[in-house]
This record gives C-alpha cells, structure tokens and sequence, in this order.
C-alpha cells in the first residue's frame, strides 16, 4: 500500500509546502501570540489562504478532502515554530470534517469559502429546542479554540423537545453558529497555549437553520475514506500533532542554546557537556519512537477506511493509543529540554519556558490525558466499555 505519510497527490503535497512556510512565520509571532492571546492577524491571514485550515472539508467544496497524515503532519510542521498555531490548525481542520455531515447547503454555507475556518466544541453543552425551519440554541461552551479567528463555531447540543430521546438518551445534535451572533467570555488566562484563545462562547436563543445542524451518530452524507475515518480518533490525533511539532520545537531551541551558552565557571558550552549529550539522544530516540507509532497507526487505519466499510475496533484503539503516547511523550520530551536549559529557560522570553508550559497545558486535554489510557486498556483487556467517543 501507499504510505498516507508520503503524500502524492500534487495538492497535498502543496499543503505540506504551505506549512513549512508558514512555520516560521508562526515561530515569528509566537510571543505576540501569547502576549494578545490571540493569533496575529498577519498570521491568521496566512492560514486562511493556505487552505490548511479546512483541509478536512468535502472536494466538491473546493477543499482539499487531504488524507489524515497529510493534515496531521501539516498541523505538527506548523506547531514546531509556535505550538499554539499548529493547535488552532488543527482544531480548525478537525471541524472542517463536519462538512461531510452537513446537508450540502449548510456546508457550502460554512465552508465553501477558501479562507473559512471553523471552531467547535462538539460535548453537548447546549440546548436546541425545534422551531419551523431549524432549531434555537442556548448554550455555554468552554475550551473553544481559535473562536477569535473563526468564522462559524460548531457547538453541541441536546435536542430539547420532551422527545428527543434515544434509547433513554436524549437525542444529539451539532450546530453551526456564525460567531457573529455569539458572545465570546474572556476566560482563556492559562499557563499554556494561550494563543489560542480558547475562551468560553455562549449562545442566547439563536435561529439555527436545519441546513446547518447535523448529527454525529448518523453516517456523514459524503462517501469516502476520509469520512470513514474514525472522527473521535482523528480528533485526538490532531491534538497530538501539535504535541509533536511543540516538542521537535524545543529540540531545536535547546540545540540553539547549547551551541551558546557556557555556565559561570566552566569553560565548555553546553553542547559539549556529556550530560547534556546524553539527555538530547535520549529525547531524540523517545520522540522518533512516538512519532514513528504514531504515523503507523494512522497509515494502519487509513489503508482500512480506503479499503472497507469500518475501520475496526483494534485499529480505532492503536489510533488512540499512538495519540495519548505521543502528546504525553512529548511533553515528556519538553521537560527533558526545558531541564537542560537550566537558569536560561525560566525568563518569560525564554522559548523554552513557552514550550514548557504549552506541552503541559496540552496533556490536559480529555483527548489525551491521563484517564485515556484506562479506556484503551479496558478494551485491550475485553472489558465492557463505551466507545461512543472511540
């Protein structure tokens, strides 16, 4: 089979040139993106024009429909110059997935423009109650990243009508909002990432049309592997692709450091201490290790959605396996750099002390947090186990 890691077709490998463009651009801007909390509007202008942002969304949109590995390695070339970009690349492409779901109006309404970009929280944070011709939404969502840059923000709901109910379960549904009509809740002061700007959103009794709500327990409307692969799974990825583009990072930016520095006293640089040798190998060896698990299972999975209906059970868990190993090696990888760099790496205009804190800040992420290896590890031990999320 092809490897989806090496892309061939000539418009994804273009995204892979885009990224690598912008990656500087994003190192560039990383301390204005903290400092504001927000990306920059030079940057974000990039990115709308780069297509990296709806890579997820349907071909007949216009967009690039990219296999995961080509997205993922997008978001993580982008997250080694500044992490918090390549973490708003990839929640954006994630959500553009929803396209799929969309009735073709609704997509072409959100996504069929070049520059869109999408931001979602899809937990049922809200409520929808049905009306004529759609649905009105209430709601408060936490964690929604990119909102500041976003065109349309893609919101859970639960569907309240006294009859929506499901197998004793109230009936879900997703909710495409112009963030226009929301209220954005300034509550994103973290230690980490913040330049994503993930505030709390909230909705007050707003129109959704039906042609902009979707279901995510239904099929997707649009047949091809990119929608057969696991939506949960390749969530979870994208969070991670940016854990690995953050961690490369501080690889390079100790690099930079050891070349240079030289402790009061001493007459070697860093580089040349046997310490610090040993410790840059070490996290050399963990992150190609984690990266190279995590590319597998992705291309593992993928050949499964090009080649069949489902992308089964023990590929979906190595899926989520790859991710939480990657984002908390990584964040491993990070502490190892950030040690290194000694007094030189606790300045706020430090990279490394960003890196620190933004690798941290991301294993806390439901996606890949600690409590995600207890899932894997009731179905790897055959134990009942909700895969709704799986």
């Amino acid at each position: 089979m092809t490897s989806s890691s090496s892309p061939t077709d000539p418009t994804h490998a273009s995204l892979l040139e885009i990224a690598d463009r912008i990656r500087p651009q994003a190192q560039a801007a990383a301390v204005d993106n903290e400092r504001s909390g927000r990306l920059t509007p030079e940057l974000v202008e990039s990115l709308r024009e780069s297509g990296l942002m709806r890579s997820g969304a349907p071909a007949d949109l216009g967009a690039a429909q990219a296999p995961p590995a080509v997205s993922l390695r997008c978001a993580e070339t982008i997250a080694r110059g500044d992490a918090a970009t390549g973490w708003c690349v990839s929640i954006a492409f994630t959500t553009s997935l929803l396209g799929a779901y969309l009735p073709p109006k609704g997509a072409a309404e959100v996504l069929g423009d070049r520059g869109a970009i999408p931001a979602g929280v899809w937990a049922p944070r809200g409520k929808a109650r049905p009306v004529d011709g759609g649905v009105i939404v209430s709601g408060r969502w936490s964690f929604c990243s990119g909102i500041t840059h976003a065109d349309h923000f893609f919101g859970g709901c639960l569907l309240d009508d006294g009859r929506g109910v499901q197998d004793d379960t109230p009936a879900m549904r997703v909710v495409g909002i112009p963030t226009e009509q929301l209220r954005i809740l300034d509550t994103w002061h973290t230690s980490g990432l913040r330049g994503t700007g993930s505030h709390d959103v909230v909705a007050e009794d707003v129109f959704v049309p039906a042609h902009r709500t979707l279901s995510l327990t239904d099929a997707p409307l649009a047949d091809a592997p990119l929608y057969r692969f696991p939506l949960h799974g390749y969530f979870a990825l994208a969070v991670a692709a940016a854990a690995l583009g953050n961690a490369r990072g501080a690889i390079d930016d100790l690099i930079d450091l050891a070349g240079r520095k030289v402790a009061f006293g001493s007459r070697r640089t860093l580089a040349e201490k046997s310490a610090t040798q040993a410790a840059v190998a070490e996290a050399e060896a963990a992150l190609r290790a984690a990266r190279a698990l995590f590319y597998s299972a992705v291309d593992e999975a993928w050949h499964s959605a090009e080649t069949s209906d489902e992308v089964l059970l023990d590929l979906r868990t190595g899926l989520r396996l790859a991710a939480t190993h990657a984002a908390r090696t990584s964040a491993d990888v990070v502490r190892s750099m950030y040690d290194l760099g000694g007094g030189s790496a606790i300045y706020d205009d430090s990279p490394l002390q960003r890196r620190f804190r933004d690798a941290t800040t991301a294993t806390a992420h439901i996606v890949v947090n600690q409590a995600t290896w207890e899932t894997a590890g009731r179905v790897l031990l055959g134990l009942p186990t909700d895969l709704s999320r799986f």
